[in-house]
This record gives structure tokens, sequence and C-alpha cells, in this order.
């Protein structure tokens, strides 16, 4: 991965697209998500080549830490 897109970018090989709050709360029910959310997000990195990443929350809603995930193109 070598750039994280902006909101409005298509995703193109070796960028990552940050979630945006409507796709989480769409997902999870919530804009800030958790550790406990990621299975729930998965499916939104559906092509190769690319990645997505999240920022998860801790319980009183602060960011916790980044999550990425994706796929080679293997």
């Amino acid at each position: 991965m070598h750039r994280v897109l902006r909101p409005g970018e298509d995703p193109d090989y070796g960028t990552v697209q940050p979630v945006q709050p409507a796709e989480a709360h769409r997902l999870t029910g919530t804009d800030r998500p958790a550790r406990a959310h990621v299975q729930l997000m998965e499916p939104l990195a559906e092509r190769r080549w690319f990645g997505r990443c999240a920022v998860l929350h801790d319980a009183e809603g602060r960011p916790q830490e980044i999550w990425f995930w994706g796929f080679s193109g293997d």
C-alpha cells in the first residue's frame, strides 16, 4: 500500500480507502466502530489489490487504533 485515499477518490492498485462514517453506521449502527465491529466491516474490502482502514474506538468513543484489511491479487 502506498497511498491513503481521500473521500470521493476511487480505489486503485496499492491504495487504502478509509471507512467513512456513513459506511460504518450502515454496517455497525454507529459512526464510531469498535474492535467488536470489525467482522461487520470486513465485506467493505471486496476488490483485489487495495485495502480498507477504520479507526476503532474504545467504550467511551475515543479513537484507540487503526485497523487495516484487504486482499492481495494473488
